[in-house]
């Protein structure tokens, strides 16, 4: 009897000294994630003096993302003789110049993405990898410094494909106004004065004309992160079927010297591009679409893959 209670005192002990042991390493944890933060807050401080330095800042990373499949004999598919393919490249890179009285920013954003389904049961298919996303963007500011955090500015920026359509259409606009810097990775620009040339071979469906540009992008490294989003608007003053809006977003999460996971994501609108599409996919005997006949559906991309940055 005396055995069975000198047990069940031990097992109280022992249960009671884990406990202790337990509380103490979630308040020890706990003491630890406190100065994780703090030593965080002392790194961005650094940071933002670092960036804050004159000279050029430049960097980029870039993402990769791919996917084969086949089948033979997989009954299962409506084609059960067929190989699929899926490749993307994203790329990122800026170069950006700060000094006393000026400023100068430069940005690429290229995200290419081809695809291929092949039906080996049909001979007529098309088996090669075709365009699937097509983004090239290009941006120069330049701002003469009135403060700290404003800047009288000129911007110049230019979009297009370069798979299937090079600069067909291709977008350059040009403006003048006022760039905010509230942070050192933040550039908001406002420019009331700003001209969109728009180059295409439809001259019935695109159109250039004057307008107000808007510009809002956010860069920012932090250890092993890369973050970059970027939103440009051109609101037209002679249409609002002239103004396009799109919003890029790339992620790199380094795991190893430079290579890691990488997601990017892309938001447009653009009426012009949507009944340029509508008129090239018209069936015969339909009415010809009009701004006004379209479905201007949002345009989406996205990209998960190997990330590289360096």
């Amino acid at each position: 009897m005396k055995k069975i209670v000198l047990a069940i005192v031990a097992m109280l002990a022992m249960n009671i000294t884990v406990a202790q042991s337990l509380e103490e390493l979630k308040a020890e944890k706990a003491i630890k994630k406190d100065s994780i933060a703090a030593i965080q807050k002392r790194v961005d401080a650094i940071q933002g003096k670092i960036d804050a330095i004159p000279g050029w800042k430049k960097g980029a990373f870039g993402t990769i993302g791919a996917s084969l499949s086949g089948f033979n004999n997989w009954y299962a598919k409506g084609a059960p003789n067929s190989s699929a393919g899926n490749i993307g490249v994203t790329a990122n890179a800026f170069a950006n110049l700060n000094q006393p009285k000026y400023f100068w920013r430069n940005s690429l954003n290229i995200n290419l993405g081809w695809v291929k389904i092949d039906d080996k049961d049909i001979d007529t298919d098309d088996d090669s990898f075709r365009s699937a996303t097509d983004v090239f963007t290009i941006t120069s500011l330049y701002g003469q410094k009135l403060s700290d955090k404003f800047a009288i500015s000129t911007l110049g920026e230019y979009r297009t494909t370069i798979i299937d359509n090079f600069n067909d259409p291709g977008y350059l606009d040009v403006g003048v106004g006022a760039t905010w810097t509230p942070i050192a990775d933040l550039v908001v620009v406002i420019h009331p004065l700003n001209y969109n040339f728009v180059f295409s071979n439809e001259d019935t469906v695109f159109e250039s004309s004057l307008g107000a540009k808007i510009v809002a992008d956010y860069t920012r490294k932090l250890g092993k992160v890369n973050f970059k989003t970027n939103l440009s608007m051109f609101q037209s003053y002679k249409s609002a079927d002239y103004s396009n809006w799109t919003w890029t977003n790339s992620f790199g999460y380094t795991l190893w010297k430079g290579i890691g996971l990488g997601f990017e994501f892309g938001l447009r609108n653009n009426r012009q591009e949507a009944l340029s599409y509508a008129i090239d996919n018209l069936d015969v005997g339909d009415p010809t679409p009009t701004f006004d006949s379209i479905d201007n559906d949002l345009q989406t991309y996205w990209l998960f893959g190997l990330n590289y940055s360096f």
